[in-house]
């Protein structure tokens, strides 16, 4: 499970990169822009999620080493 949330973790950051280098500053919400905008968002909040799972994972480790 560790694996796999740091691979998918360094896709979602290749991806926001990729979509980075696709905004066009001057019309943000218009044409490729704002799908560039929305995949940023969406690998940002999936980032988010996999750290938590990773987080959630690592509590559960410890819980059970205690018992």
């Amino acid at each position: 499970m560790k694996y796999f949330t740091i691979l998918v973790t360094i896709v979602a950051t290749g991806l926001i990169v990729f979509n980075a280098l696709q905004l066009d500053f001057n019309n943000l919400f218009e044409g490729q822009s704002i799908v560039a905008l929305i995949t940023i968002l969406a690998s940002l909040c999936a980032i988010a999620l996999l750290q938590i799972l990773r987080l959630s994972k690592r509590i559960d480790n410890k819980l059970k080493g205690r018992d």
